[in-house]
């Protein structure tokens, strides 16, 4: 893409276009240091300006600060003194009312009991590489011993130095690796501790205090050009690790809130987290490795008998494949529970990482607003970051509106007592964000400090809630999503037995009744999933998302007013997908084709770009995972423009044709 469009489009003050073409310019860009670069760059400061947003202009202007090339800096700087302070704080991207900041600790190093919170972060990280190190031995082994059958010793000395040479060889070389990929990837720049404590004084502080009580070397400091708020840390050693955050940290959380962030990400540091990580993950795709290659050897030539026992070790690659898989994600969420108690401890401040953790969700939230396609960096590091942003929209969509912490808490009650969170929670790296606050606000009463999320109110009232609903819903939702599996067992069980009992005669009962079975299994979890919907009460999104009771497969009707804001399939120009606001928070809208994955294309390049901006009133099922999101029914915009989504009628196709097909097989055959 051209940088002239994007000049063209500043000089005519066209700014809004102007900041698409230039970011996406500066997105598509493999040369940072490019003169370029550098104008595209210095041009969006004038159009972030232009656009009433002077934060985001001051952000990157200080960003250009640092520039090699004398006149950039110079530029930067007198811009930077030519905008109005007043008009910054003004224009900050800050909710409605803010959570009301409670009062610290005298001091901080004092011990904090985790007594229920979180596990044990060392027997999960012993337990985890040794589990995942006698998979990937034994699966080296058996490769190696099936193809040095008559020398045994051999092969096990060969699978020893393997194993062992490979993973050093890459816990040594990854964080350079790393370096090369987040250059690459997000334009990472280096910066001093100077530079950090120009923007956040107290953090300066907490990074020489933890590496000089810990006696660690200061990690090397990097800074991402990106207004999404992140922070994550890389490395092999304490001594070799990179802690990284993005100009969003410093745009959206407070002094002592940045302060906590870091004091987490030191954390890690102390605890080796990012080492036993990357052994961990290592393992484990060296399982997926052996299996992809079992595969492939067990499909060629050669002896039968070799050829079944390479198909069988694939297997067991896959099988531990899986089991290290959720391993490492539960070592993930240990990890991040130790280094929050640690950055609780060192800053004696757990109130302020509580407040950062729910700032960095709307802060999320609001970029997503801004942004045409979800940033690279926050879909690119989900699991190395401090907050896991598919979890950003619920915890975000409350703060944005907050008058009081309780309408914030509500949203933990998902979290906290819905057996869906737990189940959800398996796939993640991160604990959910009510689980963490909860451990937070515990610390906090350990330290005999007032707690600005009461989260002993929000545990009140999830004991509050029907254990019937809760957990019988989720057992009998469990059920209904093998629904198709169960009823074709059903049916050949049936089958079966009639068979038996008609002497012979009627042998296509054994295929007409798994048929008719799968069809009435589809039929009954489609009814579950779309309910009726002709009476859907209206709703705003925090409503729906404070919904303790949700489900992510009971579609819940509801109708929503607002405006579309754009597409909701990250990074895809032809999505279908789309994303409603409404004065309460975001919601995302899932569209269904009649014409299945080709009616979903057309529509998404056809006519999503033109909706968006309209203000609309939209029918669908809500459904609540670790993302809320609604199956869309019917979207009606303003100026009489009709969307209809058919989320029902393959499902209803799939299952009725099956039960005509098994019954035309029962009496035909």
């Amino acid at each position: 893409m051209s940088i002239q469009s994007g000049l063209e489009a500043l000089r005519q003050k066209r700014y809004q276009e102007a900041v698409q073409l230039l970011e996406a310019f500066c997105a598509n860009s493999s040369h940072h240091s490019s003169s370029e670069y550098l104008q595209a760059q210095m041009a969006l400061v004038q159009a972030y300006y232009g656009l009433g947003d002077p934060q985001r202009a001051v952000t990157l202007c200080e960003s250009l600060l640092h520039s090699d090339i004398p006149q950039v800096s110079s530029w930067a700087q007198a811009t930077l003194q030519s905008i109005n302070p007043t008009e910054i704080s003004v224009h900050r991207p800050q909710p409605q009312s803010l959570v009301k900041t409670a009062s610290r600790a005298a001091y901080g190093g004092v011990k904090l009991s985790m007594a229920g919170i979180g596990g044990n972060l060392t027997i999960a990280s012993v337990v985890t590489i040794a589990l995942l190190f006698g998979m990937v031995f034994s699966l080296f082994l058996g490769i190696i011993l099936i193809q040095n059958s008559d020398n045994p010793t051999i092969g096990l000395a060969i699978a020893i130095v393997l194993t062992l040479a490979f993973n050093a060889i890459v816990f040594f070389l990854s964080p350079w690796l790393m370096d090369l990929t987040q250059n690459w990837l997000y334009g990472t720049r280096w910066v001093s501790i100077a530079d950090i404590a120009s923007r956040s004084p107290e953090t300066a502080k907490v990074i020489e205090q933890v590496c000089q009580q810990k006696r660690i070397k200061q990690p090397r400091l990097g800074l991402i050009q990106d207004l999404n708020p992140t922070a994550f840390t890389y490395g092999s050693l304490p001594n070799t690790a990179r802690l990284v955050v993005s100009e969003g940290l410093f745009t959206y959380l407070d002094d002592d809130e940045i302060a906590t962030v870091y004091a987490h990400e030191l954390g890690h540091i102390v605890h080796w987290d990012f080492a036993v990580m990357t052994v961990a993950s290592t393992l484990v795709q060296i399982c997926y490795l052996i299996y992809t290659f079992a595969q492939r050897l067990g499909r060629g030539g050669g002896d039968n008998k070799l050829k079944d026992a390479i198909q069988f070790t694939g297997l067991v690659a896959y099988v531990f494949y899986l089991i290290g898989t959720y391993l490492v994600l539960y070592l993930s969420r240990t990890r991040e529970y130790f280094a929050d108690r640690f950055a609780a401890e060192t800053t004696g401040n757990p109130n302020a990482l509580s407040r950062a953790l729910v700032k960095i969700a709307y802060g999320i939230v609001e970029e997503g607003k801004r942004a045409q396609e979800p940033s690279r960096l926050i879909e690119g590091t989900r699991a190395l970051g401090i907050y896991d942003h598919k979890a950003a929209a619920t915890t975000g969509t409350a703060y944005r509106i907050a008058s009081d912490t309780q309408k914030v808490g509500r949203v933990f009650l998902w979290d906290m007592f819905n057996p869906w969170g737990w189940w959800m929670e398996l796939n993640s790296t991160h604990p959910l964000t009510g689980k963490r606050v909860r451990a937070l606000s515990t610390y906090a009463e350990q330290l005999g400090l007032e707690t600005e999320f009461d989260m002993a109110q929000v545990v009140r009232e999830g004991k509050t809630l029907s254990k019937r609903l809760l957990y019988g819903n989720f057992f009998l939702d469990i059920l209904l999503y093998s629904a198709e599996i169960v009823g074709i067992i059903a049916g050949l069980i049936i089958g079966s037995l009639l068979f038996q009992g008609s002497g012979g005669v009627k042998f296509a009962l054994i295929f007409a009744c798994p048929l008719v079975g799968f069809g009435i299994g589809t039929l009954l979890k489609t009814l579950v999933m779309f309910p009726k919907y002709q009476n859907a009460p209206t709703r705003d999104v925090l409503t729906l998302m404070s919904d303790p009771y949700a489900s992510p497969l009971r579609g819940q009707p509801a109708r929503l007013q607002g405006e579309l804001i754009g597409r909701g399939d990250a990074g895809y120009v032809f999505g279908s997908d789309l994303k409603l606001q409404d004065p309460t928070g975001l919601m995302y809208l899932h569209y269904s084709s009649r014409f299945g994955p080709l009616g979903n294309f057309l529509f998404g390049m056809k006519r999503v770009q033109s909706l968006i901006g309209m203000q609309v009133d939209t029918v669908g099922w809500f459904r609540r995972g670790i993302a809320p999101y609604v199956d869309l029914i019917q979207l009606v915009s303003q100026t009489g423009t009709v969307v209809n989504s058919y989320h029902r009628f393959w499902a209803l196709i799939v299952g009725g044709g099956a039960i005509a097909l098994g019954i035309v097989c029962a009496i035909a055959l």
